[in-house]
């Protein structure tokens, strides 16, 4: 095609205004392309409830365009590449063919596309959130041609494009987030640490959190709280201690040491004279998260971790479920010793500190009766009932406590008054 304007004629001028129109609109589509497709409907999601103020503003206005994102895409690349084939054409009328398709190549290259593409990925909220009207209207003007096209992209692809991330990928993202990462993030190292344990959790296991057996201190229900048991009830500051029936793998409920402060130790009262709580009995795999949950309602903060020897085991056993509908019920005799007459607890007020001290002019102990509460139906009622005992399928391996599930939780250990932790420092 021959050169049809020269310099300072009429047409020159309007075809270099053209030319220019089309290569900073070519450039704009191609930036907006990159910028607002670049974040997804999650990201801004995120920005307009916890972004700044000005973030939250530009979100809002971009998230209704960007929500049909096929539709978009379509509109911008539709519009880009009308503007891209179109330059060529005003080019031939003023330079050679040759030429036309060099400074078209160059510009659109160069103005067109790198440009825009690199202002647009640091500033494309901004930008995005100006020009969204103008793009409401290319999307109005392109809808008949892009539409059927966007609902084949949605057809074939999918319409939903769902940017969260994996556990993982979560997880790296915190540490990366924490100011010990040396990324400019805010984060502590106890904020990413328990942000950490919260997301693994649910691949933990009651298994992973529990003190076994053999470690756990548990007293026998038919012990007397003599003197000696006292004390190293006290030694070990527990405040729930486990209950077994002849042999330390039958945990069959647990006691509150606060229900001991009216027990005097010489009187010696059996175990089984105090209030005993039903304790639930857990699978080893059941995921720390369900017993989180369970220790939450309040019934009980300590469960015994049952391991299966069935390698069939059923689904429904994963689940916790309270001791009365997972335990076998089986009557036993406790020992040879008479039952109280009366569910109560005779207990002897303490003297004075200088009465300990001389036995002379010492009179007997006044007696009190303390009224036990209507408890509901985790109490373990051992009065003519029969006591829970494990199934022949199943074994006892550990405890777990609410203690436990948090230590996981902040991946850390928790150690209150009685640890010795620095007695060799």
């Amino acid at each position: 095609m021959a050169i049809e304007y020269h310099c300072c004629e009429t047409g020159f001028f309007v075809y270099i205004g053209v030319i220019a129109f089309l290569v900073l609109f070519a450039g704009l589509m191609s930036g907006l392309t990159l910028g607002l497709m670049s974040m997804s409907v999650v990201d801004l999601e995120v920005l307009a409830k916890s972004g700044t103020p000005k973030d939250r503003k530009h979100a809002a206005k971009i998230l209704p365009v960007v929500k049909k994102q096929h539709l978009l895409l379509c509109t911008l690349l539709i519009c880009n590449a009308g503007a891209m084939e179109a330059l060529p054409i005003f080019l031939d009328g003023l330079v050679t063919t040759w030429g036309a398709i060099l400074i078209s190549v160059t510009l659109i290259l160069l103005v067109g596309e790198i440009i825009p593409q690199s202002i647009c990925s640091r500033y494309g909220l901004a930008i995005g959130a100006k020009v969204s009207p103008f793009v409401r209207v290319l999307v109005f003007v392109c809808y008949p041609v892009a539409f059927p096209i966007s609902k084949l992209l949605d057809y074939l692809l999918g319409n939903r494009h769902v940017a969260l991330f994996r556990r993982a990928e979560l997880k790296t993202l915190v540490d990366m987030h924490g100011n010990e990462a040396g990324k400019g993030g805010e984060l502590t190292h106890d904020e990413t640490t328990i942000i950490a344990g919260a997301l693994e959790l649910t691949t933990k296991t009651a298994g992973d959190a529990m003190t076994p057996i053999a470690e756990t201190f548990s007293i026998d229900i038919n012990a007397k709280l003599d003197r000696e048991l006292m004390n190293l009830i006290l030694e070990k500051g527990h405040s729930r201690l486990p209950v077994f029936y002849e042999q330390p793998i039958n945990i069959i409920g647990l006691i509150l040491v606060k229900n001991l402060l009216t027990v005097h130790p010489n009187d010696e009262l059996p175990v089984k004279s105090v209030t005993i709580r039903k304790i639930p009995r857990v699978p080893e795999t059941l995921p720390l998260y369900d017993i989180l949950n369970e220790f939450q309602k309040g019934h009980s903060h300590m469960a015994v971790v049952i391991r299966s020897r069935d390698m069939h085991i059923k689904q429904a056993e994963t689940e916790l479920s309270a001791v009365d509908n997972t335990l076998r019920e089986v009557r036993v005799d406790i020992d040879t010793e008479k039952k109280p007459p009366e569910k109560t607890l005779k207990s002897k007020s303490f003297k004075k500190l200088n009465s300990f001290q001389s036995n002379a002019n010492t009179s007997s102990m006044e007696t009190q009766k303390v009224k036990t509460k209507k408890w509901d139906t985790d109490v373990l009622d051992i009065d003519d009932n029969p006591l829970p005992t494990l199934a022949d399928e199943e074994e006892a391996v550990g405890i777990i406590s609410m203690e436990d599930v948090i230590e996981e939780l902040l991946q850390e250990e928790i150690f209150d008054e009685t640890d010795h932790q620095y007695e060799d420092l």
